[in-house]
């Protein structure tokens, strides 16, 4: 299969407060779908100790990711798996983070609520869920563009 979309890395000067937002404990399982290299997924458990999962279709960003955990002092706790992440199996997330598409968005949505227990927290960067208000939204200017978070939790 091709990615529905390119790789954009998250960036960096983003991290800090997505990771505030998603309030990480070491008994979280955050997934990160369409991770790419890994990097929001590799500082999130080096921070916090969570368990990792990252999930992309793309085969080279995967090794990519694969490779840069093997330099984690926590790489025991994370993951990268390559496959659709329209078919993945996430009813293990608390939490989850998304930058894709909207359109990506909204066919993930079903998903999202079919797997996902009570107060799994999502977290989507510059785009939303469609008509699902979220609970939260915080602008971020930043050195590459203005970045926008949403975050909502699985009631």
């Amino acid at each position: 299969m091709k990615p529905d979309i390119g790789y954009i890395p998250t960036p960096a000067d983003t991290f800090t407060t997505i990771l505030e937002l998603a309030q990480l404990t070491p008994n979280d399982i955050f997934y990160d779908l369409g991770c790419g290299a890994g990097n929001l997924l590799i500082a999130a458990v080096q921070k916090s100790g969570c368990r990792g999962v990252g999930v992309d279709i793309d085969p080279q960003q995967i090794a990519a990711a694969r490779q840069q955990a093997e330099q984690s002092p926590r790489r025991d706790r994370l993951s990268f798996h390559q496959g659709n992440l329209f078919t993945a199996n996430l009813r293990s997330a608390t939490v989850v983070f998304l930058y894709l598409l909207p359109h990506l968005n909204l066919r993930l949505r079903p998903q999202l609520f079919g797997q996902l227990q009570p107060q799994t927290r999502i977290i989507s960067h510059q785009f939303d869920l469609g008509d699902w208000p979220p609970k939260q939204v915080i602008k971020l200017p930043n050195s590459e563009e203005e970045s926008t978070l949403y975050y909502w939790e699985i009631s």
